[in-house]
This record gives structure tokens, C-alpha cells and sequence, in this order.
């Protein structure tokens, strides 16, 4: 049976879905980012960002006089709120660097890099392998709905707690990270809520030479 065809039924069937708290998206498989999530990548790209930016030594001169005859202030950049709106400046783009890695449950599935799933995908295609994930090619290294949403959460975040980050910026960024000030201190009030904020991506594990004898192992005479 097509539901499409029956749109009192398809009706019945997403509010069915709602009521159990899942949208017709994540019944498909897509779980968006939580707030957490959104708040911990925020966090790391800004500071990314802040971190590219304060390389600079230079002095900037600011205030506006007409006649020139008063003088400027002069400032470091990288002290500056310059250099602070200059960082905030599309720093939301980042995010659509991101991919979603699935073969992980935790906030890690959204990393840059491919995912080991797609690189397997890729790796069959080159092989002649005729893969067929119900979309063109020319669409699979495209940011997913759930990073694209989360571009969209990350906006959000900013225009809420702009004053927030202004504050890390001129009077805390040397005693605390931004991850801490901002997601912890402010935008996730229950200690539950912040599970994500502790979640790393393990290091990759190296292969033991075939040859190598573990310490356990005995010598055969």
C-alpha cells in the first residue's frame, strides 16, 4: 500500500511518529544534533578560528576624530573586538566541513574527514562496484541534512548568547575555555545535558607487526 495515496492515513502515521517524539526525518535515521553537540562544535571552531586570528602582533588605531587633531587610541589586534567580530564572522560556515560518521553512536559522529563508511562506498566504486544509496554520486560527499541543521543551530546559538561570548572574549579567555564558559556555565543548565562535552575520538589503534611477539608469549623450543 503507497501511502501517498491515502493522505488521511499518512496523516495518522506522522502523528503517530510525533507522539512517540521522533520526526518523520528520524524515523528515516536522521538524528539531528542535540544541543550539546551544537554547542561543544561551536565552541571548538570559534576557538579554532580565534586561534588563526590572534597570530597577528599588529596595532590597530580606534575612535573617529574629524579633525584629526585628537589622537587614536591604539590597541593590539588580537586584543581587539576587531579581531573578535572578524573570527564570529562566518564561523558557522565551518560546520558544513563536517561529515556525519555513523559507525559512532556519540557526539565523535560529527568530525571532519570522510567516514570510514563512505571511504568503504568510495573504495567499491573504484573497484567497479555498482553502489546504489537511492541518491546521484555527485551527492554523496555533500554535508548531510543533520550537519546542515546543525550550520542552523550554531547561527542560533550565536545571535542567543552573543553577550555571553563577548564576556569569555574580553574577561575570561585566559583562565577557562570557551567550551566551558559558554556550554557548560551557560547554555546547558542540567548536569545531564553535558555528557557530550566529555566525549573525545579514541586515537587510532596501531597494528601490531604480524611477526611481533606479544609479552605473554612463550618461545617454542
Amino acid at each position: 500500500m503507497h501511502l501517498r495515496k491515502y493522505p488521511v492515513i499518512l496523516g495518522l502515521v506522522v502523528l503517530l511518529q510525533l507522539a512517540r517524539g521522533n520526526s518523520p526525518e528520524e524515523e528515516q535515521g536522521v538524528r539531528y544534533a542535540n544541543r550539546c553537540e551544537a554547542c561543544k562544535i561551536l565552541a571548538a571552531e570559534l576557538e579554532a578560528r580565534l586561534g588563526e586570528t590572534g597570530k597577528s602582533h599588529d596595532v590597530i588605531e580606534i575612535g573617529y576624530s574629524v579633525d584629526d587633531v585628537k589622537p587614536k587610541k591604539r590597541t593590539e589586534y588580537r586584543r581587539s573586538e576587531l579581531r573578535l567580530l572578524e573570527s564570529l564572522e562566518n564561523v558557522c560556515e565551518r560546520i558544513l566541513e563536517y561529515n556525519l560518521h555513523k559507525e559512532r553512536s556519540d557526539s565523535t559522529r560529527f568530525a571532519k574527514g570522510m567516514s570510514q563508511t563512505f571511504q568503504t562506498l568510495h573504495g567499491l566504486v573504484d573497484k567497479g562496484v555498482k553502489v546504489d544509496l537511492g541518491i546521484p554520486y555527485e551527492l554523496w560527499d555533500k554535508p548531510p541534512v543533520e550537519v546542515t541543521q546543525m550550520k542552523t543551530q550554531c547561527e542560533n546559538l550565536l545571535e542567543e548568547y552573543e553577550e555571553i561570548i563577548s564576556d569569555w572574549y574580553f574577561k575570561h579567555q585566559d583562565k577557562k575555555s570557551l567550551k566551558k564558559h559558554l556550554c557548560e556555565d551557560h547554555v546547558l543548565k542540567k548536569k545531564a545535558e553535558r555528557e557530550c562535552l566529555k566525549e573525545e575520538l579514541a586515537p587510532p589503534k596501531t597494528k601490531k607487526p604480524k611477526n611481533e611477539k606479544s609479552k605473554g608469549d612463550k618461545e617454542e623450543l
